[in-house]
């Protein structure tokens, strides 16, 4: 792949322009199915600042390497962000900073998504503008087993694309969607053949970088008021998915995905 000399210092995201004016994101992480450490966290964030304001950009695919979008972030950091009241302020800053970046971003985005897709890789995933899945895609908002609210994006976004009654379902259950799944539920924009994935996305972006660049950006930005006029759900959902951790339901939590085990969360831990 050919690097980008202004993407040179991204290490969890590795950058090619597989098109004309078409710029590749790729979750790079394949050993740990593209989980995101610390950094890999902040870059997430930080990134659709400096494509807003890339002038050889008009549109942009973001995708996972290996068989995996992306398992969300690692142990380390949630260990971190229980722990660790820094830390906790930090990965909230970012997490609000990625949601609001990727819909303030002006260009184009596509998500080519198979396999696991969690946490903030999910994030970039459903916020896209197009979203694409693998008919084996694996889509999952695991939050509530984790023993915090369902923040990241789940409340700004899940009920518009799906409807309230499925969006409580699939949150507050963490019950997983596959890409034929979430095409039905109109929580992405398209589901094809896995082989045919990464195709689909290129080409779809490449139509984007070929079209009207001020129309589609104007359109996407009126599109995305109604995700801005939701941001006050979106605040008050990070806020409380923040406010969990280091809870001991968090810590079980936690504890339980790292063990491969029922969680057992005390029942009258209720506020």
């Amino acid at each position: 792949m050919t690097e980008t000399h202004r993407y040179k210092n991204y290490t969890a995201i590795e950058f090619d322009r597989p098109l004309d004016r078409v710029l590749r994101l790729t979750l790079n992480n394949p050993e740990r199915m593209n989980s995101l450490d610390a950094r890999g966290h902040a870059e997430l964030a930080e990134v659709w600042r400096e494509i807003d304001t890339d002038p050889e950009v008009s549109a942009v695919v973001i995708r996972g390497a290996g068989r995996a979008f992306s398992a969300g972030g690692d142990f380390q950091m949630l260990d971190e962000i229980n722990d660790d009241f820094k830390a906790r302020a930090r990965v909230w800053r970012e997490a609000r900073d990625l949601v609001y970046n990727i819909i303030n971003c002006s260009k184009p985005i596509v998500s080519a998504i198979h396999g696991p897709a969690v946490g903030a890789g999910l994030v970039a995933a459903l916020l896209a503008d197009i979203s694409i899945a693998a008919k084996s895609a694996r889509i999952v908002d695991g939050h509530t087993k984790l023993g915090v609210a369902a923040g990241d994006h789940a409340a700004i976004i899940w009920p518009l694309l799906c409807g309230m009654a499925k969006a409580k379902y699939h949150l507050m259950l963490c019950e997983p969607v596959s890409g034929q799944e979430a095409e039905a539920l109109g929580l992405v924009s398209l589901c094809v053949d896995d082989d045919a994935l990464q195709e689909k996305a290129l080409e779809i972006a490449g139509k984007l970088a070929a079209g009207a660049p001020a129309a589609l950006r104007w359109t996407k930005y009126a599109l995305n008021n109604w995700l801005r006029q939701a941001g006050p759900i979106f605040d008050t959902s990070l806020a409380l998915e923040f406010m969990g951790f280091g809870s001991p339901e968090a810590k079980e939590g936690v504890s339980a995905l790292q063990q491969r085990r029922a969680a057992q969360f005390d029942r009258n831990s209720a506020v």
